[in-house]
């Protein structure tokens, strides 16, 4: 369990966050809320990227949305002017599809999501019975499919109802990201709509039963990204504007969190929780000026 100091926050502590900020090597940056809102880009996002390179630190980025897939979130960046690799670009999506390669090789999934998300796990080489007919009617738990629930912007009654009648039957049940709301650009104001966790919220009303997550702050997510980018623990800094995500995975380890408010957490939130980021900043504006 990590001994970390009390959070720190600008203006009085920019000596103390600098000496925090000397043992990370590699940035995992939250990507909308964080980076850019919606499609627009904040303007001191590159500024910030550069600096990084400049001073010889790595970054990546990690989104919670399952409802695109990876090559959207690469075009998506590149069209922005962020140079990158594919590597750099890690989704909550990556984290599940390896833990059910290695749980449910052999099972079939009902995956309550977006075309991309169904993809991605028939690209892994999992069955997947979405369609009209498809799928086991029977409510033998040992013969249902594995229920997905992920972003699902494309939900319909048909589909979440069927997936409420596995979970109740005790089909194995698992969420891709554990997002309560998205952030949305309104005209240059931020808005939301309703992400992953609403979604599960909705099923567990009907069921009773709440799924384990994969994305962020799972401690699967973290170990996802250890394992990809080389990096150690205490060498990582997991930047974003969800507290109870991007922050979250953080609590109780060695690495470091630094929560933005440039997306869905604000100050007058912190009441809620029980935990705090261990640095809280105005944007990736003033992160620069401190590295």
């Amino acid at each position: 369990m990590s001994t970390k100091p009390g959070f720190l926050s600008l203006p009085d502590d920019a000596g103390q966050i600098r000496a925090r900020l000397q043992r990370v090597r590699c940035f995992v940056l939250d990507m909308d809320g964080t980076i850019y809102l919606s499609n627009r880009l904040f303007p001191y996002t590159i500024p910030f990227l550069k600096k990084l390179e400049a001073t010889g630190r790595s970054y990546c980025f990690f989104t919670n949305n399952s409802s695109r897939n990876k090559q959207d979130y690469v075009d998506k960046l590149t069209g922005m002017g962020i140079a990158l690799v594919p590597a750099q670009v890690f989704l909550s999506t990556q984290v599940i599809l390896e833990e059910m390669q290695r749980l449910h090789p052999n099972d079939a999934f009902f995956i309550v999501g977006t075309p991309n998300l169904e993809n991605a796990f028939r690209g892994a080489g999992l069955k997947v019975v979405n369609g009209p007919g498809n799928g086991n009617g029977s409510t033998d738990s040992s013969s249902l499919p594995v229920v997905i629930l992920g972003f699902d912007t494309t939900l319909t009654y048909e589909k979440i109802s069927r997936a409420c009648k596995y979970v109740r039957h005790g089909a194995a049940y698992y969420g891709v990201n554990m997002d309560y709301n998205c952030p949305v650009d309104d005209n240059g104001s931020i808005d939301y709509i309703p992400d992953c966790g609403s979604i599960a919220k909705l099923v567990e009303r009907s069921t009773g039963r709440f799924p384990d997550f994969y994305g962020k702050p799972s401690r699967h997510a973290l170990e996802h990204v250890i394992r990809h980018t080389g990096f150690k623990e205490e060498e990582l800094a997991f930047v974003g504007d969800r507290i109870y995500t991007d922050i979250a995975i953080a609590n109780g380890s060695e690495a470091l969190s630094i929560m933005v408010l440039t997306g869905e957490t604000q100050m007058a939130d912190l009441a809620q929780y029980d935990f705090r980021p261990d640095i809280i900043l105005p944007s990736l504006a003033e992160l620069d000026d401190l590295l």
